[in-house]
């Protein structure tokens, strides 16, 4: 969002009763029709809805705009307090937390990883990359580390975006994690699979571990 939006924006937040036009180019020192794209702009990303007062005689009403209910922008948020009742909850109600946060990982891991043409078989080396390209999405920082044979055998995970709740909550979040990617790998119909994750296999980084598919 530019700088100029983010100041009508915040003017928004701030004004007790929806705000004109005028009233927005005369508080930001700007031409009514800067304020009124701004202010449109802000309609269309669904950030900001129009109100208009009542009618009292001739003439159109006059239209003001306001924050649409539950989408203030700049306040705190607690997503990590969010993540953290969940797994809390997945780990006291399932009678299997961590093969239910695995099935999870992989239903998303197929989701999110690029997929290949349609009827287009792929290689173990072009299913590492894809994979590689969806943890690296993901900020893992993965570093696919080649074999005996030349090809990857292992991926090497230098940063875990999740690192808070890894640690407390390593149960269920490196489960997650093995299943995001296997989950990605079956999507591919990969002659490749990950068999398993090593948690902080080195000091800095978890070892994804490699292996051909049984299926293929």
């Amino acid at each position: 969002m530019s700088e100029r939006r983010q100041q009508v924006l915040d003017m928004i937040h701030r004004a007790a009763a929806p705000v004109s036009v005028s009233e927005t180019a005369d508080h930001l020192g700007i031409h009514a029709n800067t304020a009124r794209f701004h202010l449109e702009a802000l309609v269309g990303e669904g950030i900001v809805e129009r109100a208009s007062d009542a009618p009292s005689g001739r003439g159109r009403p006059r239209v003001g705009y306001r924050a649409r209910p539950g989408l203030a922008r700049g306040g705190a948020r607690r997503y990590r307090m969010l993540a953290e009742i969940l797994l809390g909850h997945l780990s006291a109600t399932s009678d299997d937390a961590a093969d239910t946060a695995a099935a999870a990982g992989r239903t998303w891991g197929a989701h999110l990883v690029p997929r290949p043409a349609p009827f287009r078989e792929i290689t173990s080396g072009e299913a590492v990359e894809r994979l590689t390209t969806m943890l690296d999405d993901l900020d893992f920082a993965p570093e696919p580390v080649a074999g005996d044979g030349g090809l990857p055998d292992r991926v090497r995970l230098r940063h875990c975006p999740f690192l808070e709740l890894a640690e407390p909550h390593r149960d269920l979040v490196c489960p997650l994690h093995l299943g995001l990617m296997q989950g990605a790998l079956t999507e591919l119909g990969a002659p490749v699979t990950v068999t398993a994750l090593e948690p902080f296999a080195e000091p800095a980084a978890c070892l994804a571990h490699l292996a051909p598919s049984p299926d293929r």
